[in-house]
């Protein structure tokens, strides 16, 4: 302490002069977090003065002095001076003290005050925020005033802010049984307070307000696990107006036969059907959401209540079978929401281990700001699963499956969102994310939970069926080769007289063709030239001349790699043979044999023949290209190199491997068994459609 003793400090606290008072409390804010310095200083007679200077010291003395009182409390120390005069001054002060040094001390003590309410010097029962409601309640602008500082330029001053409002909502809710905590949270809501942590956590001053928004965030998970804990019960009366409040909203019918006999009017059997229950007894059906699915619902309701009537005439004009459930579609997405931002798991520990790392990345991604929006997510995931079930034509019995594309569609919108994205951006995603493209994620994550269960055997099979999709296509492009093709040989530009211009080039066409075709020994490439094209193939012994394969050495090509195509060549030869062309050209090169000891292509080489051209083929489209020159290499044993082939291998080793997997049973990976349709009442014409993973009849 700069030589001065704690004796010395404490007298000084009591000085008639200000400037000695406030050097003394600026030494002892420094001091006071040690223990055994706070149990001196409380033996020397220092916690009297402390306090009568919160009570009546000003500017940076008061602020040295609160700030020293909320490190003593901390300590768990000094609640015997924590009287109501000091407890409504400092109120006074949060409400109408402009300093900003001040407002933190006062915010940090009144934390205090309401995180450890159980101390001395209160009156039974008298804890936590009923300690500081008499003097709250002389300042109404107490609230408003502790969410607007949550905004404030100075990070200190909002981090205090925001940790006193997570103390009292805390204390609210574990008090509901002495306090109206769904009041109090609503208030909150009210002034704003949700917006502000939004923006906050959106923010660049993050780092430093890193506990209070992630202790924010875990009182957000606990208030909606008290949400959905709490069971819909119809002897409440909020909870009976609700539910009542759903039915008036969707504009019924009035019932058309007035008065039954007995007087009572009658109701509609399906009043409750028609929202989307099951039943007409819905309060049990929110056994598994809760409060919460009530409250979500009746948000959406109420919020566009001309919209959902119209949503509602819109389903009743639909076959019965193909109506929306649009109740039963809202508590899927509540429960939805709930696994993905795992509320029943608490961010306590989780959230402290990611404050202490340094990566930024691993730091966002404690952070899940989206969570504070919870009823828009809910509105545009329900929206999305409505959206979804028109688009594909969705059956009542289709419901889980569309109930698993809004969850993998919340999984990667809103669980890929990056902290700073604004949740209208979220909200006009979830509207426009095509359903073919959901469907092909759903096969990616199938595929993934299958790779994780059996990594290694997958990659054995697959590449099983990769050599057995190859040797597949390569009888396939060799029979190409044994039917044999047509070719153009000579090419003219036309009959017009005058030069070649380059319009004239665009309008080639076959002066001569060439028809050549593989022998059936498979040994060698027949081929003779016609004037033009024959109704008939020719036949091998027509086709005088031959080359044999032995001698050939390579074949080269200018046919892109890179361009697949989906016509067969018979089609494309005929929509093309107006417009042939000699751009596409694959060329056989070998060594011709000087003598008969020469028997192939490598004994040439290796006599020093010089390789020669033996054919030229101008393939007419990509389609004839792509076989003919994948067939010679894989005649040839090398392998194929077109996009065409590649892309053929590829889709029959996968339909493959899907094939296989018919085979495994669900038991064995970590998944919930599916139901297995009935073949009850299927004939012949059953058939099985492996792209949607769907039967039918």
């Amino acid at each position: 302490m700069d030589s001065l003793s704690v004796p010395e400090l404490v007298e000084r606290l009591s000085s008639d002069e200000e400037s000695v008072r406030k050097m003394a409390v600026f030494k002892l804010q420094s001091a006071i977090g040690d223990p055994s310095f706070a149990d001196v200083f409380i033996h020397e007679g220092g916690l009297p003065k402390l306090r009568f200077l919160a009570l009546h010291s000003t500017g940076n003395t008061l602020a040295y002095c609160l700030t020293s009182l909320s490190r003593l409390l901390e300590l768990d120390k000094g609640w015997d001076h924590v009287t109501d005069d000091l407890i409504k001054r400092i109120v006074e002060l949060v409400v109408a003290q402009p300093l900003v040094n001040v407002n933190r001390g006062a915010m940090s003590v009144l934390a205090a005050i309401v995180g450890n309410p159980h101390h001395r010097n209160s009156q039974p029962g008298v804890t936590g925020f009923r300690r500081l409601k008499p003097a709250v309640d002389l300042h109404p602008q107490f609230l408003p005033m502790l969410v607007e500082k949550i905004t404030s330029a100075d990070h200190a001053l909002c981090a205090n802010s925001l940790q006193l409002i997570n103390s009292l909502m805390r204390d609210a809710i574990a008090n509901e049984a002495d306090f109206e905590w769904p009041r109090f949270i609503k208030q909150l809501q009210e002034l704003g307070v949700i917006k502000s942590v939004y923006g906050l956590m959106q923010g660049s001053a993050i780092q430093d307000l890193a506990h209070p928004l992630l202790e924010f965030q875990s009182l957000t998970k606990v208030l909606l696990r008290k949400w959905r804990e709490e069971k819909v019960d119809l002897e409440k009366t909020d909870h009976r107006r609700a539910i009542r409040g759903l039915h008036a909203a969707s504009n019924p019918e009035k019932p058309a036969a007035g008065i039954d006999p007995k007087g009572s009017k009658k109701q509609n059997p399906a009043k409750w059907r028609r929202l989307g229950f099951d039943t007409e007894s819905p309060a049990w059906e929110f056994n598994t959401t809760g409060f919460l699915g009530l409250m979500d619902l009746t948000d959406f309701v109420y919020k566009n209540e001309d919209g959902f009537q119209k949503l509602l005439l819109e389903q009743s004009a639909e076959p019965e079978d193909q109506r929306c459930p649009i109740a039963r579609a809202s508590l899927a997405v509540t429960s939805i929401l709930y696994e993905h931002f795992e509320v029943d798991k608490s961010d306590d520990g989780e959230a402290h281990r990611y404050v202490s790392i340094e990566s930024r990345s691993n730091f966002d991604r404690a952070f899940k700001p989206l969570l504070l929006h919870w009823s828009r997510l809910h509105t545009s995931g329900l929206n999305a699963f409505i959206r979804l079930w028109s688009a594909a034509g969705a059956q009542s019995e289709d419901f889980e499956k569309i109930e698993e594309l809004v969850r993998i569609l919340i999984e990667q919108i809103v669980g890929q969102a990056p902290r700073t994205k604004e949740i209208k951006d979220v909200e006009e995603e979830l509207s426009e994310f095509d359903i073919q493209r959901l469907r092909e994620l759903q096969m990616e994550l199938l595929e993934l939970t299958y790779e994780d269960a059996w990594g290694h055997h997958l990659r054995q099979v697959r590449d099983e069926l990769n050599h057995e999709a190859l040797q597949f296509v390569k009888e396939q492009r060799i029979r190409c080769l044994l039917q044999g093709a047509w070719f153009p040989q000579t090419m003219n530009y036309g009959t017009d007289s005058g030069p070649i211009t380059s319009k004239s080039l665009s309008r080639t066409i076959p002066s001569s063709w060439r028809f050549v075709r593989l022998s059936h020994n498979r040994r060698y490439l027949h081929y003779a030239d016609f004037q033009e094209k024959m109704a008939a193939e020719p036949r091998l012994d027509i086709l005088q001349e031959k080359i044999d394969l032995s001698i050939v050495s390579s074949v080269v090509s200018n046919v892109s790699a890179s361009a697949p195509s989906t016509a067969s060549s018979d089609s494309t030869l005929t929509t093309l043979q107006q417009h042939a062309s000699t751009s596409t050209k694959i060329t056989i090169h070998g060594y011709l044999p000087a003598s008969n000891h020469v028997r192939n292509a490598s004994d040439a080489s290796s006599s020093g023949q010089k390789e020669s051209v033996l054919l030229q083929l101008h393939p007419q489209s990509h389609t004839l290209a792509s076989e003919w020159l994948d067939g010679l290499l894989m005649l040839l044993n090398q392998q194929p190199i077109t996009a065409d082939t590649n892309k053929l291998v590829n889709l029959i080793g996968g339909y493959g491997l899907k094939i296989r997997l018919l085979n495994v049973r669900f038991e064995d990976v970590d998944m919930e068994e599916p139901v297995l349709p009935s073949r009850d009442g299927l004939d012949e014409d059953y058939y099985y459609d492996i792209g949607g993973m769907e039967g039918g009849a």
